[in-house]
């Protein structure tokens, strides 16, 4: 497709959008510019999110295909300012834009960084696995990842005999655990995220050197006969905390990669518009974060509830976090 073409084919669109922003933030009330007497335009919330996602989408494409400056100015432009009426114009309302953000937004700014959640995850899963298999055939090694007090550290909090599984020495409660396991995961997901202004090789290294400590941590228990109470104390939030590592280090390497290739744009201009495309996905998972620390604390250490139980509900949370993805918001599309 030609760059006339294409813009031949969207302009309608992209003149409604206009037409909508321009009422919201040219036409408003105390405009010096209004005439008098003259009524201010309701605006469509929906339809103004709508147009939105599709001149994202339509900037992304003249990224990709290298279109004229004029065009992807203009898509920028457009984008920058209706992203700013949706997330901070009170006219379209809290409760609205929440609703549509956990409807579309987030879901679909994950499907639109799909290149970059699967190189996340591969990062992250595969040292998982490798490194799993690797302390489980030689529990020695789990020396090589974390020191001899911490090794036994582990073993007491998955006993079967301890009181409460995964809690630390330190904590007394699990609304302690509550805020050990918010700042952990914050912390976790952050250097996943700021890791990618290093040209994205942070974000691949806390990746990679998150996803060996969980393969090794893994293999050493279940060698040891604590699978048991491990695998029915993880496989729940994990759900919600593992994607949201996932996806906080998918967020870093879009930022990376606006740092190596800002194509036509200046550098820093290209890790703005990097930080605002990808700023969906860091709100979405911090929700995540705190959902996950949530089941952490009260639902998976709980060892009065059987373990059939806990499995049941945790198929039910990776199905559903998994059609979230996949389906949600496609009808906005």
């Amino acid at each position: 497709m030609t760059p006339l073409q294409f813009e031949q084919m969207y302009q309608d669109g992209w003149a409604e959008l206009e037409g909508q922003l321009n009422s919201v933030l040219r036409g408003g009330v105390g405009s010096a510019t209004k005439p008098k007497g003259e009524k201010k335009q309701p605006v469509d919330g929906e339809r103004l999110a709508e147009l939105y996602r599709r001149a994202c989408e339509h900037l992304a494409l003249a990224r990709a295909r290298a279109y004229p400056a004029y065009i992807q100015d203009r898509l920028d432009r457009l984008t920058a300012e209706a992203h700013q009426v949706i997330y901070q114009h009170r006219g379209l309302g809290g409760i609205s834009r929440i609703r549509q953000f956990f409807a579309a937004d987030f879901p679909r700014a994950v499907r639109a960084h799909a290149v970059y959640v699967w190189i996340a995850t591969a990062v992250f899963v595969l040292p998982t696995i490798l490194i799993g298999l690797l302390v489980y055939s030689r529990p020695e090694l789990i020396l090589s990842v974390v020191d001899a007090s911490t090794a036994a550290s582990y073993e007491q909090m998955y006993s079967p005999d301890a009181e409460s599984i995964g809690r630390t020495r330190t904590a007394d409660t699990d609304w302690a655990m509550f805020g050990f396991y918010i700042r952990n995961n914050v912390t976790v997901s952050f250097q996943c995220f700021a890791g990618g202004l290093f040209a994205g090789l942070g974000s691949l290294f806390f990746l990679a050197y998150n996803g060996v400590l969980a393969g090794a941590v893994a293999g050493y228990l279940t060698e040891r006969g604590m699978a048991s109470t491990f695998y029915s104390f993880v496989v729940t939030h994990g759900a919600f905390e593992l994607t949201a590592i996932v996806l906080s280090g998918a967020a870093g390497l879009r930022i990376g990669h606006a740092v190596l290739a800002p194509r036509r744009q200046k550098r820093v201009q290209a890790l703005v518009t990097a930080a605002r495309e990808s700023i969906v996905i860091v709100y979405g998972f911090a929700v995540m974060l705190l959902v996950a620390a949530a089941i952490e604390a009260f639902w998976s250490s709980a060892r009065w509830l059987p373990h059939p139980v806990k499995y049941s509900v945790a198929a039910a949370c990776w199905i559903g976090v998994i059609c979230y993805f996949l389906f949600q918001g496609r009808r906005a599309d």
